[in-house]
């Protein structure tokens, strides 16, 4: 069983979908017991850095997130998910994230060319830094997947499993351990993104 955590934060119906279309066996919880019971765990999430973290403190989540990494559980987190598993993030303001990987999240605004649009929004190719990471088993380097996002990671090469061009290089997937991240939405990117959710589902545990 793998477990979605809901902790107020995402959209869960879609990624559900997507779980299930690839055959998994899916549970959307924010029970401390189902999620510990689960073989695998997913950290979704959209909006702000701060208030997510916030969430998730709030409802002693993290402890359970931070736990159950510890205890080699494999955890993949989309999109904001991938973002607060780092240390930090200045996303109006300065906020503490989970501290899984090292590294911190940033704006794009004064890093990428003033002519591109922020947020960051489309299909962008894909390329490898950690050819061998389980999550591109069954992919191409230059496939191309869809993100929606305005901040990314950086100072995180410990973990840089790809990035993605878009007048500079981002962070647009990691991997260290039994942690993983997606900048992009692997539910919302058609036939590989299926396949990205399939190699996380398929790992051994």
């Amino acid at each position: 069983m793998l477990a979605i955590i809901d902790y107020g934060v995402g959209n869960l119906f879609s990624l559900r979908c997507s779980l299930e279309k690839v055959g998994a066996e899916v549970v959307v919880s924010r029970d401390p017991a189902v999620l510990r019971q689960a073989e695998k765990l997913i950290l979704p999430g959209v909006g702000a850095f701060g208030d997510a973290a916030e969430k998730l403190r709030a409802s002693a989540l993290d402890r359970v997130i931070l736990q159950e990494a510890a205890d080699g559980k494999p955890l993949l987190g989309i999109c904001l998910g991938m973002q607060l598993l780092f240390e930090t993030s200045e996303e109006y303001g300065t906020h503490q994230g989970l501290g899984l990987l090292r590294g911190r999240v940033v704006s794009m605004e004064g890093r990428i060319p003033a002519s591109l649009p922020i947020p960051h929004m489309g299909w962008n190719a894909l390329h490898f830094q950690q050819p061998a990471c389980p999550l591109f088993s069954g992919i191409q380097e230059g496939d191309f997947v869809y993100f929606v996002h305005s901040y990314y990671a950086v100072d995180c090469a410990d973990s840089l499993a790809a990035t993605a061009q878009y007048g500079a290089d981002l962070t647009a997937a990691v991997a260290q351990g039994n942690v993983y991240g997606c900048q992009f939405h692997p539910e919302k990117s058609g036939r590989i993104g299926l396949q990205i959710l399939k190699a996380f589902c398929d790992l051994e545990v």
